[in-house]
C-alpha cells in the first residue's frame, strides 16, 4: 500500500495542480492585508509560509466579503456577521473572528427590544435612507437638511442637541428619523427608536413585575434616543413626571441627544403634558418638560400630502 507521504509526493509533483497552487500563493500573499501584515514580520520566509496557506486563504475569502459587505442578512461568510483577524500566536499566522459591527447592532438591538417591547419599529423605517425621501415638497427638502445635518455632526457625551420634527399625521417624520438612526449607524453610533404611547403604557405594567428602573435605565442611557409620535400618549402625572422626566434629565446632564416626532408643535405638547387621567391640570409640571425638551432641540416643520394614503 502506497503510504500517505508519497501519494502527497507524487500529488504535488503533478504539474497541472502545482501551477494551480502557486497561482493561489501568489494570489493569497499579494493581498493588500496580508502584504501588510507580513511586513511587520518580516521574520517569515515564504517558505515558512507554505503550512500556514490554506489559514491565509481562509483569512483573505472572508476579509474580501468584508470589503464588499452585501448586510448582514446577506453575509457569505462561514460564521455569518463575524470578522476575520490575522494576528500572531506562539510565533505563528493565527485567523481569528470578531463580530463586526452590524452583528453586534443586531446583536444590541434584539437585546434591547427583549427589554423594551415598545421598540417595535416597521421594516420600512429600519431600512430608509436619506436617498429614498422624497423631495416634493419645501418643508421635506429642509427637514432632510436638518435630519441629515443631525447625523452627520451628532456627539453624543458632548452634544445634547437634538430635533424636534412635527406636522400632521403621515408626512414621514418617523421615516426621516429612521434615516438619521441608520445614518448614525454608519457612524457606529447607538440608536433606540421608541414608539412613545407603547412605552408609556409598558410602564405602567412595568410597576407589577418590578422591572420599571431596568427599563428606564436602558433608554435613558442610549446615545441617541429617539421618542416617536410623542403626545398620542395617554397623559399622567405619574409617565410624565418619573418616567419622561426623568430620562430627559438625565440625558440632559449626560449630554446625550434626544429626537422627536410629533403631531404637535411645541405649545401644544405642553397643553398636551398638563393633563393627567384624573382630569387635572398642572401647567407648571408640563412647562418644565418643555423646558427641557425646547432648549434642547430645534423645532422642524413638515408638510405635505399623507404617505399611509397613497
Amino acid at each position: 500500500m502506497e503510504s500517505i507521504r508519497s501519494s502527497l509526493e507524487r500529488f504535488m509533483k503533478n504539474k497541472d495542480w502545482r501551477h494551480r497552487y502557486d497561482k493561489l500563493k501568489q494570489e493569497v500573499l499579494s493581498y493588500p492585508r496580508i502584504k501588510e501584515f507580513f511586513e511587520e514580520h518580516p521574520e517569515w520566509t515564504q517558505k515558512e509560509l507554505e503550512p500556514y496557506l490554506m489559514k491565509l486563504f481562509e483569512y483573505k475569502r472572508e476579509r474580501q466579503n468584508c470589503d464588499v459587505c452585501p448586510g448582514l442578512t446577506e453575509c457569505p461568510n462561514m460564521m455569518q456577521g463575524y470578522q476575520p483577524d490575522l494576528k500572531t500566536e506562539k510565533g505563528q499566522p493565527l485567523v481569528t473572528y470578531h463580530p463586526c459591527r452590524l452583528k453586534r447592532q443586531a446583536d444590541e438591538r434584539r437585546r434591547q427590544q427583549a427589554l423594551i417591547r415598545s421598540m417595535y419599529i416597521p421594516k420600512e423605517i429600519l431600512e430608509a435612507t436619506f436617498d429614498d425621501i422624497e423631495q416634493d415638497h419645501a418643508s421635506r427638502l429642509s427637514a432632510s437638511n436638518q435630519c441629515l445635518k443631525f447625523a452627520l455632526q451628532a456627539q453624543p457625551g458632548e452634544d445634547a442637541n437634538g430635533l424636534y420634527l412635527y406636522g400632521k399625521f403621515g408626512v414621514g417624520k418617523t421615516y426621516m428619523m429612521g434615516a438619521i438612526a441608520n445614518e448614525l449607524a454608519e457612524r457606529d453610533i447607538q440608536t433606540m427608536m421608541v414608539y412613545v404611547p407603547d412605552f408609556f403604557r409598558e410602564m405602567k405594567q412595568a410597576l407589577s413585575d418590578g422591572s420599571v428602573q431596568e427599563k428606564i435605565d436602558n433608554v435613558k442611557n442610549v446615545s441617541v434616543l429617539i421618542l416617536d409620535d410623542i403626545g398620542a400618549e395617554t397623559t399622567s402625572a405619574w409617565v410624565r413626571d418619573d418616567v419622561l422626566g426623568v430620562i430627559l434629565q438625565y440625558r440632559l446632564m449626560e449630554k446625550l441627544p434626544t429626537l422627536y416626532t410629533s403631531n404637535y408643535d411645541y405649545e401644544e405638547l405642553e397643553t398636551h403634558l398638563s393633563y393627567s387621567q384624573k382630569g387635572g391640570i398642572e401647567q407648571l409640571k408640563a412647562k418644565r418638560i418643555m423646558e427641557r425638551i425646547k432648549h434642547l432641540t430645534i423645532p422642524v416643520f413638515i408638510d405635505g400630502k399623507n404617505r399611509r394614503e397613497m
